[in-house]
């Protein structure tokens, strides 16, 4: 696992098979994972700041993604620590 910083109050999680989560502050909103019909985006559905909400946008590259409740996010990131 690689932690990338992207930008301010922005980090990435590269677990170097495709799949990462995108973290906001310090809070886990969003994550990509491959498929074999291709990459896979969620978000999550609580509405955040507008800063976190921008962040997540400009980290999606256009990518539509499914929306899960927040705990969804932070389970993941509870595995991580």
């Amino acid at each position: 696992m690689t932690l990338i910083p992207i930008g301010r109050n922005q980090t990435e999680l590269d677990f170097g098979n495709g799949h990462k989560i995108f973290v906001s502050y310090q809070t886990p909103v969003a994550e990509v994972f491959i498929t074999p019909d291709g990459p896979r985006y969620r978000v999550t559905a609580t509405k955040w700041s507008v800063t976190t909400s921008r962040h997540i946008g400009k980290w999606l590259h256009g990518n539509v993604p499914e929306k899960l409740a927040q705990n969804y996010f932070d389970n993941l990131f509870s595995e991580v620590k």
